[in-house]
């Protein structure tokens, strides 16, 4: 009977092996009973208790080591697997790692471009403004070249009017010194300065040959203008005035000489 107890527990696993152990245990009470109606004696009564006990010991004892083996085995497995797990996930930690690593040396990098990026704008922008400015001085420059220029046609313009204006002026003062010459007595000398000094002779009766000069020119507006009288005359401003409103020339040297004859007889 320990025997085939024996080979069942061995033979059995799990839950199974110990629904198999009780069922063969209360066949053995079974049978325990039946023959216990045939003891006779107090000494096979004994003998019977003290067997089973024996056999209740020796089940604890399979139960309890095959427990414990079960228990150590499973353990063994959870190290394990605990193991495996635990290299499994420090392996993906450490290409996590890797990984932030790699992410963070990449957000560094595309900071560093941005960076050089932004200075090459400003450098852009900064070149673009001076390129505009130099745009708008080169602008400036062509308008005030334009300027000069009309300016500077105006003026030629305007010179060469008074040229032509001076030039008809003396053509007239030439004409009228040959007859200011035969009929007055009149000398006209070119000095400095472009002027023209007029000479009047036969003015005093008691010295013909006394000169009484004054000199002319043509000032920047175009108007006649008297700058030395010899003597003085105290109308010479009147006289001035009164040929730039005319423009009669003929007139005004008459006038002169009329003044320097009435000098002449104080």
């Amino acid at each position: 009977m320990d025997q085939s107890l024996r080979a069942l527990l061995l033979g059995a696993g799990g839950a199974n092996q110990r629904a198999a152990v009780a069922a063969a245990a209360g066949r053995l009470r079974f049978k325990r009973w039946c023959t216990m109606s045939q003891i006779k004696t107090e000494d096979e009564l004994i003998l019977f208790e003290k067997e089973i006990k024996e056999f209740w010991t020796k089940f604890k004892s399979i139960c309890g080591s095959e427990h414990a083996n079960q228990t150590l085995g499973l353990r063994e497995s959870c190290k394990e697997s605990i193991k495996a797990l635990s290299e499994k996930w420090s392996k993906k930690l450490k290409e996590g790692d890797l990984m932030i690593d790699k992410i963070q040396e990449y957000r560094n990098e595309i900071l560093q471009q941005n960076i050089r990026t932004e200075e090459k704008q400003e450098n852009l922008t900064e070149i673009n403004a001076k390129i505009k400015h130099e745009e708008e001085q080169k602008r400036d420059f062509i308008n005030r070249i334009q300027e000069l220029k009309e300016e500077l046609t105006r003026k030629k313009e305007i010179i060469s009017a008074k040229n032509k204006a001076t030039k008809e002026r003396l053509e007239r003062l030439n004409k009228s010194k040959e007859l200011f010459e035969e009929r007055l007595g009149l000398e006209i000398r070119r000095i400095y300065d472009e002027q023209l000094q007029f000479i009047f002779r036969c003015i005093d009766h008691k010295d013909p040959d006394k000169p009484f000069t004054f000199t002319l020119s043509i000032n920047e507006q175009g108007d006649y203008e008297v700058t030395s009288s010899t003597p003085p005359l105290d109308c010479i401003a009147e006289l001035q005035l009164k040929v730039r409103e005319t423009n009669n020339f003929a007139a005004f040297i008459a006038n002169i000489r009329k003044a320097f004859t009435a000098l002449s007889y104080k």
